[in-house]
Order: C-alpha cells, then sequence, then structure tokens
C-alpha cells in the first residue's frame, strides 16, 4: 500500500478507480482540518465525489441505528469513511455495510494517520523496517496504539514513552509484541524519555489532550512535561532523525516551536502524505471489494 501511495503521489490524476464519477461518503461525529481536506481532495483525484456529512445534521446524529445507516448509504456509495468516537461503532458500521468502511479516527486508532507517517518515514529513510521510532506522550491515546501495530507491521522497532498512568493497553501492546514477532521487529514502553528517545530514528508525538479530553488539560499537562520533544531532548536521538507530529501541534508544550519548525520536522510531508496514503488505501479497498 506504501509503494502504492508513493505511486499515486508521483502521478497524482493518473489513476481514477472512481471514475463514474462513484461517492464515497465521508461522515465526521469530531472535528477535522486535514482528515476533512485529504478525503475530499483525495476522492475528487481518483475521479470521484465527496459526500461529507456531519453526523450532528443527519438521522445518524439523532440516534438513527448505525446498521441502519450503513444498509442507506451502501447502496448509493462506493465506499464509506467515518470519524467517531468508540471503536465498536465504525466496527457496526462495517459489519453492516456492503461496500468498505474506512477508520479516519477513532477513541483507539487513528490507522490514516500511520499509513501517511509510515509513507513519510520511507521517503526520508529509505526503508521502515529495523529504524527506531520512538513516541512520546500519552501511551493510552489512540496515536500511541496505532504506533504499536503499525510500526511492528512495518518492522519497526517501536517504543512508547509515557507517564507510567498513561501506559498503552495491555492487550494492544500484546498484540504488537505477537505482530513484531513476525516482522523482525520490536515494541516496548518505558516511563524515561531519554532512554525512549536514545538513538532514535524517528521521534513522533502528539498533543496531551485529545478530542474529548479538554475538560481534563490542566489535570493533564503536569505529568506529561518530561516527554516534550524539546531541543535537548533531541541531541539524545540519532543524528539524522527526523520528527513526526500528526497536527495540530501546541508550541512549547508537546513540542518545542524549534523542533517543529526546525530541519528535522518532517511534519508539513507528513501532513500532505495523508492524501497520497488514504488515496492509496481507497484504491486498494476498492479493487478487493469489486473482485470479490
Amino acid at each position: 500500500m506504501l509503494t502504492l501511495a508513493a505511486q499515486l503521489a508521483g502521478d497524482r490524476f493518473g489513476h481514477k478507480p472512481l471514475a463514474g464519477p462513484q461517492t464515497v461518503a465521508v461522515i465526521f461525529d469530531k472535528t477535522s482540518t486535514r482528515t476533512r481536506i485529504s478525503f475530499a481532495v483525495g476522492i475528487a483525484d481518483l475521479g470521484g465525489v465527496p459526500l461529507i456529512i456531519d453526523a450532528q445534521t443527519s438521522q445518524l446524529g439523532r440516534g438513527e441505528p448505525i446498521a441502519d445507516t450503513a444498509r442507506v448509504l451502501d447502496r448509493q456509495v462506493a465506499a464509506i469513511v467515518w470519524r467517531t468516537a468508540g471503536q465498536t461503532r465504525i466496527e457496526e458500521m462495517a459489519g453492516a455495510s456492503k461496500v468498505p468502511v474506512i477508520n479516519a479516527l477513532t477513541d483507539e486508532f487513528h490507522p490514516c494517520q500511520i499509513l501517511a507517517d509510515l509513507l513519510t518515514v520511507r521517503q526520508h529513510k529509505g526503508k521502515t523496517a529495523g529504524l527506531k521510532l520512538t513516541y512520546l506522550g500519552d501511551g493510552a491515546n489512540n496515536m500511541s496504539h496505532s504506533y504499536l501495530l503499525g510500526g511492528a507491521t512495518a518492522g519497526m522497532h517501536v517504543v512508547i514513552g509515557s507517564p507510567a498512568e498513561y501506559q498503552p493497553d495491555p492487550a494492544i501492546l500484546a498484540k504488537a509484541v505477537e505482530i513484531a514477532a513476525t516482522t523482525g521487529g520490536s515494541v516496548t514502553w518505558t516511563d524515561d524519555a531519554s532512554a525512549a528517545v536514545s538513538g532514535a530514528d524517528v521521534v513522533a508525538t502528539d498533543t496531551w489532550v485529545s478530542m474529548g479530553q479538554e475538560a481534563e488539560a490542566e489535570l493533564r499537562e503536569a505529568p506529561f512535561v518530561p516527554y516534550s520533544v524539546t531541543e535537548q531532548l533531541m541531541t539524545k536521538a540519532a543524528a539524522d532523525a527526523i520528527v513526526l507530529h500528526c497536527l495540530p501541534a501546541y508550541r512549547g508544550k508537546e513540542i518545542d516551536a524549534a523542533v517543529l519548525d526546525g530541519p528535522q520536522s518532517v511534519v508539513w510531508d507528513e501532513a500532505e502524505n495523508r492524501l497520497h496514503a488514504q488515496k492509496a488505501l481507497l484504491s486498494w479497498l476498492l479493487a478487493r471489494n469489486f473482485s470479490s
């Protein structure tokens, strides 16, 4: 999929699996900038029409059963993209739909972001396998969980550095260990930020306050201060390390402005790669669905 994404990045308008044009429903329960832009533009690039739906202005937002919404949509659209809350919601949608359903973010996972991040690593490092990827911040959030699973699948050595009270879900960590055993990668959790970053080829972070946690912002800040990606901390990473952030970023909190805007930062490539990675994902899923 990453190889296809790189090909699509090089020939942005040459692949049209949604010619017709076919429509893709893109549903938002949560606010979005990069996801909304990249899916809308990507669907158009692929020859289709993006149908952007604010869930709160639809019957889904008034409590219509998820399965009923899926059965209406799958008769009219080629795929469904959903940015929602609980993982069980999107699993229910996928279980009821006859067309592909893409997780554009849930509270537990953010797989489209990880595809873009892995594509960015390949662009700048030439590979993913064997590299050390360190994530600093909330080890219990959707980005940490996705780095564990996605990084392990890509054969990377993934280290999660977080406060002890914000460790990854044990079940997800165990699954990542299982995956890494088949790819030559590894996964580790530590509460030592310096050890986590030591020798890292890729350093990633995210906001300390995810969507829905705004009321906890003041309470959550203090435990994460030692995990801020500062210029000083980056001296412990490999000299040619790159820095990822899925954005939006809060300069001076989870990352220094000098790091985010500095020469090691590849966050703008990373943001653009949401477009290419998601186009590849859509293309792969559509080909698989049409052939089955």
